[in-house]
């Protein structure tokens, strides 16, 4: 009998997809941007989005990317992954990025990208009622993700710091 082949979903920045097992689904490219995973176990089934923004409010409503903004790119993943079979009672969540690549003299909150990103994405995944398995937030160095449904393993490649397992 011959192996499954494992194909590798990948996803660019502002969008998002789902992926079965055995195939992985990755990301790269994330600084300020959040990779929110959003899996259920039982169907070995995930959803991973590329978040850049926490808010859509200040966005041009006629054009607006869905993936790009956590406060919509998290109902849209959930609506994708029940339509492929997903329970929501089986949904967990793991998230990497949200690093604060820039450092200014004047601090002020908008140019703290990624902790609001970090921030919006836990308010929502609150008011779905999903749990926040693992994370890897944070710090000032890019991320790249990779997401396993089959194991629930979350592969995280930190910019000079190698890679772990979360």
């Amino acid at each position: 009998m011959k192996p499954e082949s494992v194909e590798i979903i990948k996803v660019g920045i502002a969008d998002l997809n789902i992926v079965r097992s055995p195939n992985l689904i990755r990301t790269s490219g994330l600084g300020s941007c959040v990779g929110l995973i959003i899996y259920d176990k039982v169907q070995e089934i995930a959803g991973l989005a590329h978040i850049m923004l926490p808010d859509s409010s200040l966005a041009n409503k006629d054009t607006i990317k869905l993936a790009k903004y956590a406060d919509t790119a998290i109902p849209e993943l959930i609506s994708k992954l029940s339509e492929s079979g997903a329970r929501k009672c089986h949904l967990s969540a793991k998230m990497a990025g949200g690093a604060q690549m820039f450092h200014f003299q004047a601090s002020t909150d908008m140019m703290r990208i990624g902790p609001r990103n970090v921030e919006a994405i836990k308010l929502h995944l609150a008011n779905y009622n999903i749990k926040i398995v693992s994370e890897d937030v944070g710090g000032n160095s890019g991320r790249t993700i990779e997401f396993n449904p089959k194991t629930s393993e979350l592969m995280i490649r930190t910019v000079n710091q190698g890679t772990k397992m979360i």
